[in-house]
């Protein structure tokens, strides 16, 4: 019996695919869990490229700037390995690391919400005080803490805009077969994100917090045009990607790993 577990762990620490699948995956879950801890911080595109705030009006609502998330540095990744997944594994697989990643996100946020309720140590909540921060419990609060409106929306966002994603990559593909990569890869991430950056609004802002629909429709006209952006700059990443994966795992297994995502197994 030993040696039979040993046999079939040896036979799959050594498929290519399977070690792609299972590094893709972890990069997926941990840059999502990621995005979703550094959310809490909001940064201004315009300072970081050095230019004044653009303060234009959208959806009768003043002063719009491009005042954003540090969450969304990374969810364009998310996109792009979706895409990927999509290439090489199929929807089914992109279905599995999706609910894996909201599984684990909303594991670390109890865990993030226990900790923030557990007792602390009477030294630790002035051990910073000589550097500005009086209160330790409360900085530690609100870095971690965060609505469940914004957790909920969050999630819930990220889940539908992945199924569209798949949706959206695949009736491209059947067009166009295995001319345009980009064009698949692209127009899936330019839906998903418009879809993603709304109903996150809608749920932890509109629903959650009252806001009025032109704000909502404001910030997620915003959030919006810097995904566009950033789907199209990472476009050539895709490419990169792809070229990399199959110099990893061979032409003829890339091939046939392309056919069986888009269930074509008997075409090869």
């Amino acid at each position: 019996m030993i040696q039979q577990k040993t046999g079939i762990l040896h036979t799959m620490f050594k498929d290519k695919p399977t070690k792609l699948f299972v590094g893709i995956t972890a990069f997926f879950v941990a840059n999502a869990l990621i995005a979703e801890c550094i959310g809490g911080k909001i940064f201004s595109l315009e300072k970081v490229l050095g230019i004044a705030p653009a303060n234009f009006t959208l959806f009768g609502e003043k002063n719009i700037s491009f005042n954003l998330t540090c969450g969304v540095l990374l969810w364009p990744l998310e996109f792009v390995i979706t895409d990927i997944v999509n290439e090489y594994f199929g929807p089914k697989a992109v279905r599995r690391i999706s609910i894996t990643a909201v599984a684990l996100i909303s594991y670390a946020f109890i865990m993030f919400y226990l900790a923030m309720n557990i007792a602390p140590a009477d030294f630790w909540v002035g051990s910073k005080s000589a550097t500005g921060i009086n209160n330790m419990q409360t900085a530690f609060e609100a870095i971690f803490g965060q609505g469940m409106w914004i957790i909920l929306g969050s999630l819930y966002a990220f889940l539908v805009s992945q199924f569209i994603d798949v949706y959206v990559f695949h009736k491209i593909k059947k067009v166009t077969g295995e001319k345009m990569g980009w064009l698949r890869a692209t127009g899936s991430t330019l839906v998903s994100q418009l879809v993603d950056s709304f109903v996150v609004l809608l749920i932890a802002f509109k629903i959650g917090n009252g806001w009025s629909w032109s704000t909502v429709l404001a910030v997620c006209a915003v959030n919006y045009m810097y995904k566009f952006i950033m789907a199209i700059i990472l476009t050539p990443l895709i490419g990169f990607i792809q070229r990399r994966i199959e110099k990893y795992v061979g032409h003829e297994v890339a091939k046939k790993m392309k056919l069986e995502a888009m269930g074509l197994e008997n075409e090869i």
